[in-house]
């Protein structure tokens, strides 16, 4: 009988930039307060990438390398990079490949991913199948967003949530049974009208227009969005519990995607997980789109148990959503 092969998260990486956009400093920007914000959305600051000339490789670059540092491996071991993005530094090439050639990952293939927040749930399922198919050793799941390239700073109800981040994941095989053991992911395009970003793709091409109409930022409509968010990341956290014969008190920790404070809590009561389980940052970073999650793993990592079950939950433009279990491998 072969063993089965599961893809073990073996390190994790991450990376911040250094300025904080404080909500003391958003207030001077649009007409928003500090306790608006914090009463709405949970968060207090954001990190934003400064200087000319820098995109996401350059939040990914680093958390990969810190991924390498922490497993004592060099770059040029990875065997493919799947980098989950929707502000890649430009069209093509992939920022996959940017980040590979920025950290001498000279040995590895990679690709980007497009899943809006949702998009490290996805890149990581599609690395773990890389991983069970026996072909490949390590693979680097990293998810990363320059949202402030893409978020218009007089537009309140955007402006106030979304920051700058990556964070990475290594898989590797293993036969004790840990690693990414589930996931139930979804889709559905009838929401691509209430969050998107109207031009800039081949339906609507850049030009002077589109500039001027400030059609190159996200849009997004807040009630839709917010209502189909609390159903849906619940709904699939909890199917995924029920049909593993799981419940919440099985689960060490929630991993949520950092949308909204209420959307978290409404997918924690849901799976039946106190808030002393839940992983919130949010108010520290805000909304970084793919790198919520990663960046979740390693700031709590030192916190996480070998053989802890995890419960990771996104909700994202497209719609996209879905959850997945980890069964913690460090």
């Amino acid at each position: 009988m072969t063993t089965k092969i599961t893809a073990a998260i073996t390190a994790v990486g991450g990376y911040v930039p250094e300025y904080r956009l404080t909500n003391a400093e958003l207030s001077t920007m649009v007409d928003t307060t500090d306790e608006w914000i914090r009463s709405r959305a949970g968060v207090e600051e954001r990190r934003i990438l400064k200087g000319e000339g820098k995109g996401t490789s350059d939040l990914a670059a680093p958390a990969v390398l810190d991924l390498c540092r922490a497993r004592g491996i060099d770059p040029s071991e990875i065997d493919c990079l799947i980098c989950a993005t929707v502000t890649p530094d430009m069209a093509f090439p992939a920022t996959a490949n940017l980040i590979c050639h920025k950290i001498g990952a000279s040995n590895a293939w990679g690709f980007d991913l497009g899943a809006a927040c949702s998009g490290f749930l996805f890149a990581l399922t599609t690395g773990t199948a890389l991983i069970e198919s026996g072909r490949y050793q390590k693979v680097v799941v990293v998810g990363a967003d320059k949202m402030s390239a893409i978020v218009d700073y007089t537009d309140r109800s955007t402006c106030i949530l979304f920051g700058d981040g990556a964070g990475a994941v290594l898989l590797e095989p293993s036969t004790n049974g840990f690693g990414v053991l589930d996931a139930n992911l979804k889709t559905d395009g009838a929401g691509g009208e209430f969050l998107h970003m109207k031009a800039g793709g081949s339906l609507k091409p850049a030009s002077a227009a589109t500039v001027a109409a400030g059609e190159h930022y996200i849009f997004q409509d807040g009630q839709p969005v917010f209502k189909a968010a609390v159903k849906s990341m619940a709904d699939a956290a909890a199917e995924l519990l029920e049909r593993n014969q799981l419940t919440g008190d099985d689960i060490a920790w929630l991993v949520p995607h950092q949308a909204n404070r209420r959307i978290i809590d409404a997918t924690a009561n849901r799976i039946g997980l106190p808030a002393e389980k839940v992983m919130l940052n949010i108010n520290r970073y805000g909304n970084t789109t793919a790198a919520t999650i990663p960046l979740c793993l390693w700031e709590w990592q030192k916190q996480l148990n070998k053989g802890d079950n995890l419960v990771l939950a996104a909700f994202g433009g497209g719609f996209t959503w879905g959850a997945v279990w980890v069964k913690w491998a460090i």
